[in-house]
């Protein structure tokens, strides 16, 4: 009840203090099996030293038929880019492709476009549900206003160290492809609808992980809120 009753009372009390604290995702979209990726990683390596940005590498599946199976894409990943490209009215999903707040999207290379869109989702009025990790095994989502579409509350979990794979077949092959906050894990916890509500955390299936938990709108829309495990 003590729980319960601090969570409300962050509810009402702190909404400010959230939206100030809520960081722009970077979501780059690779394969270890394209050729121009490379440097698109490296770039996401020095956001992941910048505050106030949150960046996430998802490994696509879909350049695995050059010859070299990408050692961290999942096709849940891929399935990802492809809400995006649907919602961001996009001819086909590619790589190095880089979404900024699950609203805008650029090319990985275009490190200039991808710093604007990162200035102007710092600069949005956010006006974000409070929320809070209650133990290791729950999350709990504040009241706030719905996206037209609806919205859902997805947790990902990710490696911040330095990953380094040598590749050895395909375009890359023989080279030494350098990742940064890899996604290893992801997945929709639930619909949020705008009344504060608990979702339970699935235990994570490896050691060394960071937990964020996002709020965004349904089907690929904008990310409204984070929440960064300590």
């Amino acid at each position: 009840m003590r729980k319960a009753a601090l969570f409300c009372l962050l509810l009402w009390a702190t909404p400010l203090a959230a939206a100030a604290k809520t960081p722009v995702v970077v979501e780059l979209f690779t394969a270890q099996g394209c050729a121009s990726c490379g440097e698109a990683n490296a770039y996401v390596g020095k956001l992941a030293q910048r505050d106030g940005v949150l960046p996430l590498t998802f490994s696509v599946d879909y350049w695995n038929y050059l010859g070299w199976t990408d050692t961290f894409a999942k096709p849940e990943f891929t399935e990802r880019q492809k809400a995006y490209v649907e919602r961001l009215d996009l001819r086909e999903p590619y790589t190095p492709q880089v979404v900024i707040d699950g609203h805008a999207q650029a090319g990985g290379l275009q490190t200039e476009k991808v710093e604007r869109l990162i200035g102007q989702a710092e600069k949005a009025d956010r006006d974000p549900p409070d929320m809070a990790f209650i133990g290791p095994r729950r999350v709990d989502v504040g009241s706030g206003r719905v996206p037209r579409g609806g919205a859902e509350v997805w947790l990902v979990r990710y490696d911040p160290r330095e990953r380094d794979v040598v590749v050895k077949k395909g375009d890359n092959r023989g080279q030494t492809v350098s990742h940064h906050n890899v996604v290893r894990e992801i997945k929709r916890l639930g619909p949020w609808r705008g009344r504060p509500t608990a979702y339970r955390l699935p235990p994570s299936a490896e050691d060394g992980l960071e937990t964020v938990v996002l709020v965004q709108g349904a089907n690929g829309g904008r990310i409204i809120a984070v929440e960064i495990r300590d």
